[in-house]
């Protein structure tokens, strides 16, 4: 009789364990977007050094889009650390559930700050990602204005 309840009390820490881990996937779709942004950040970071290098453009121009690059490296750099941190904490939340089931505590605190600690980081993580969006429109609105006049 042991046994069921056992299997029972596992079965349910799974079924409760599978908003988390839907959570993960979520969270893995979003670095892999993310990720990809940052390889196009880095060849477009490769076009204007060796623009520059080929004198193509204006060196003072390369020189504006390359920190604006920078900043977008930093922002995207800073939303991929924070979703795996977020990644973490929700692997760690999933951890915490079987380990409070399987040894009878009682960690729900812990749980909860888990949880917690993990939407906070996804939030962070999605406002850089914004704010690295932001900053790749301001560098189509720099493209723009530098088009030549139709005269």
């Amino acid at each position: 009789m042991d046994d069921v309840s056992t299997f029972a009390s596992v079965s349910e820490t799974i079924r409760i364990a599978f908003a988390p881990i839907f959570l993960l996937a979520g969270i893995g779709a979003m670095l892999n977007v993310m990720t990809g942004r940052l390889g196009r950040i880095v060849n477009r970071a490769r076009v204007v050094l060796e623009n520059a290098r080929m004198r193509k453009a204006d060196r003072a121009d390369c020189r504006l889009e390359l920190a604006l690059i920078d900043k977008r490296i930093l922002a995207i750099n800073l939303s991929i650390i924070l979703c795996v941190a977020s990644a973490l904490a929700t692997c760690l939340l999933v951890a915490l559930l079987f380990i409070s089931e399987m040894m009878h505590l009682e960690i729900a605190s812990i749980v909860a700050t888990a949880f917690v600690t993990s939407m906070v980081l996804l939030m962070a993580g999605l406002i850089c990602f914004l704010v690295e969006v932001r900053l790749s429109l301001r560098a189509l609105h720099f493209s723009r204005e530098k088009l030549p006049d139709d005269d």
